[in-house]
């Protein structure tokens, strides 16, 4: 299941980030990149101990709590501390898979990357190419939105970014295991529950609202990690 989540940042949250982003100090990407990635992968991160990483990733995870698009998408356990890249000068991250667990530096603990997702700190008209590509059984997908929007994606895709020709591009990424390994299993899930929110407001106090919230709890009662 692919989705985007507009406006996850404010104006604010995004002028924030971006004064801090514009002047970080940036390092080679290639430093976090797995043994696949690491050939395909010409971009900048900042480092994974910089003060400005610990903030900026503080400030995503407030958001995230507040976003009801996200909780009910992806099910979170927990969430690994977003990173942050940089594109420019035909910086790009080739076709690659995220490798299915990684350390939270933080903690030591590992996370399953069951969902991926980006935040956007650049608006589409500051930079040329830089689209994130993800492949599905359904063919490609394109992404590139606007300052302050998330897109969420299942971290078993095949995804890329395509080379940043002009301008630069400001992103965040990170991943989540969810309580729900099965992402057939959540996107089932979320349409439930997204049906019940319509039921809900088209027909306040229907009965069959009681009823479907019981079947939705006791699937993700079936399905959840233990």
């Amino acid at each position: 299941m692919m989705l985007t989540v507009p406006g996850l940042l404010s104006p604010e949250d995004v002028a924030e980030c971006r004064a801090a982003l514009e002047g970080a100090a940036w390092v080679d990407g290639r430093v976090t990149a797995g043994h696949q990635a690491v050939g395909v992968k010409t971009n900048r991160q900042l480092a994974l101990d910089d003060p400005v990483t610990r903030r900026l990733g503080d400030l995503l995870l407030r958001r995230l709590e507040q976003c009801p698009l996200y909780i009910a998408s992806v099910l979170p356990l927990r969430v690994l501390p977003p990173r942050f890249n940089r594109y420019e000068g035909e910086g790009a991250y080739g076709s690659h898979i995220d490798n299915a667990l990684q350390q939270n530096h933080l903690t030591g603990l590992y996370v399953r990357t069951d969902v991926s997702c980006t935040v956007f700190f650049s608006d589409p008209d500051e930079y040329e190419g830089g689209d994130l590509v993800v492949e599905d059984s359904y063919g490609e997908h394109r992404v590139k939105l606007p300052a302050g929007d998330m897109v969420i994606y299942p971290g078993t895709s095949h995804h890329r970014v395509t080379p940043v020709t002009q301008g630069v591009r400001f992103a965040s990424f990170f991943w989540t295991q969810s309580l729900v390994g099965s992402e057939i299993a959540r996107r089932t899930l979320f349409e439930l529950d997204s049906a019940i929110q319509r039921l809900t407001a088209d027909h306040p106090g229907h009965a069959s609202i009681a009823a479907l919230t019981g079947v939705y709890h006791n699937l993700l009662r079936q399905w959840s990690a233990p």
